[in-house]
């Protein structure tokens, strides 16, 4: 279900700043380059309520070092059982299915330790939950549960996502930590969070935090990192800490983004970066004017199965509810992958104009009106994100992974995207950058500087020992509800 996933890394605050283009150590030794320790190069949104909605979805954990209770950021819990389903015909019951989808998930999970444990080659999960027996291929209702259980929560398919690594995912987040989610809908935004947890190491105005500073060229090598802003500023250090998306250095390798690294990177790490994939997802916000809202103000979710596509405008969520916004008249439905690309490249009102087909298929033509607002974000559009959040593919080996988290010289990397386990969600970013602030505190202690270990030669399964610390592998991943 959807949780805590991230749509951007938060830097490395185990070491001394965070959030937005570079936080420096101010000293100005040389007419050209200002020169300091270490540069974290992060992108960030300052955002308000609609944005704490459309960036973020849910945040869970248990109640320990729980940062949404520190920071008192509002939100309420998602009750996954206060659903509805419905297809081209209206309310229709398949909420059956949820059991049938849930007795595949126990072989597929057992499933995929077995690969894991025995070395043997991992497939995509869609194959496994044929194995299983869940076949949803023509079947327009189980395709929209299949979307509820699996896309909601990865933003692609199943048949583009690994069986391994996708159980793994679920694992050590989930039974981990906790199988509720809450949803955000915070004022403030949900960067609340991150801005709490830059006040225990920056003062306001603090003048080593540079905002709107939008950097131009990366430049690396082996014992300095020069970084150049558009406004032709320039920072050289000893080390630096690059959180950007992976959708951002995808488009950089592809030369189709604002920022480029030179040297170009080795082709261990450019296969890297390919290999893994971003998603987008996508949420679509309606305001009716509450008088003529025609929900049920006590349902959460509303479920549609398309008669002829899979993931056409499924998953509608009610804001105006109890715990949420009562009396605001929010409906939003979302959508991911492929359905997500459509809409970002087709105009608002053609999109409307559908949502609205769809709306009067579930609950009547004559009961829904025209909304008196209108609006969702195009998450693949945006030039500091460039998708939502990184998804594990199918055909991706555990070393191949690590060589995403690995550094290129003095230049290293966190974010979402670089967790082996946690991929996705927000505490993978929270403790990848944990991770490299204090392998680069190491460094400028002036002892031994760890640097990640990379793999040049690539095989097809991942051995058992390699599932370490090394390679980023931090608990185990065979979990159970309620472990720690």
């Amino acid at each position: 279900m959807p949780a805590m996933r991230a749509v951007l890394g938060c830097a490395a605050t185990a070491l001394f700043g965070t959030c937005y283009g570079a936080v420096i150590d101010q000293r100005d030794t040389t007419p050209t380059c200002q020169e300091t320790q270490v540069l974290i190069l992060e992108p960030y949104l300052d955002s308000g309520i609609i944005e704490a909605e459309l960036n973020h979805r849910e945040v869970f954990s248990t109640d320990e070092d729980n940062q949404a209770k520190i920071y008192h950021v509002e939100n309420t819990y998602s009750n996954y059982s206060s659903i509805l389903t419905y297809n081209e015909t209206g309310y229709t019951d398949y909420t059956s299915l949820f059991d049938d989808y849930e007795d595949a998930y126990a072989t597929v999970e057992q499933d995929a330790g077995t690969i894991l444990t025995e070395n043997l080659l991992d497939r995509n999960i869609a194959t496994a939950f044929t194995l299983a027996g869940w076949q949803p291929r023509r079947d327009p209702a189980k395709q929209a549960i299949d979307w509820w259980e699996w896309d909601w929560e990865w933003s692609f398919p199943p048949d583009q996502t690994s069986e391994v690594f996708g159980i793994v995912n679920y694992n050590t987040t989930f039974y981990q930590y906790s199988e509720a989610n809450n949803y955000v809908f915070d004022s403030r935004g949900f960067n609340t969070i991150v801005k709490g947890l830059a006040s225990e190491y920056l003062e306001p105005d603090d003048p080593r935090l540079l905002l709107n500073t939008i950097v131009t060229n990366i430049t690396h090598a082996a014992d300095s990192v020069t970084v150049h802003s558009s406004d032709g500023r320039c920072f050289r250090a000893r080390h630096a800490i690059c959180t950007f998306s992976l959708g951002v250095l995808q488009a950089a390798h592809a030369g189709a983004a604002p920022v480029s690294f030179h040297p170009a990177f080795p082709a261990w790490k450019q296969a890297a970066i390919a290999g893994i994939a971003m998603g987008i997802y996508t949420k679509i916000f309606l305001q009716f004017d509450p008088a003529e809202q025609f929900w049920d103000e006590g349902t959460q979710f509303f479920l549609y199965a398309s008669p002829t596509t899979r993931g056409y405008y499924p998953l509608w969520q009610s804001l105006s509810g109890p715990g949420f916004i009562p009396g605001s008249g929010i409906l939003f439905v979302t959508v991911v992958d492929e359905q997500s690309r459509t809409v970002e490249a087709q105009d608002d009102e053609t999109t409307l104009q559908q949502v609205l087909v769809v709306l009067r298929e579930m609950f009547g033509a004559d009961k829904v009106p025209y909304p008196k607002a209108f609006m969702y974000p195009r998450w693949g559009q945006v030039p500091w994100a460039f998708g939502s959040y990184s998804n594990w593919p199918p055909g991706v080996t555990l070393e191949q992974h690590q060589n995403l988290r690995a550094n290129v010289g003095a230049l290293w990397f966190a974010g979402e995207a670089t967790h082996p386990e946690y991929y996705g969600f927000l505490q993978a970013a929270y403790f990848e950058g944990q991770r490299v602030g204090w392998d680069v505190a190491e460094c400028l202690k002036g002892g031994r500087c760890p640097s990640e270990v990379n793999y040049k030669t690539l095989h097809g399964t991942t051995n058992a020992s390699q599932y370490s610390e090394v390679n980023g592998w931090e608990v185990t991943s065979f979990q159970t509800i309620g472990d720690v």
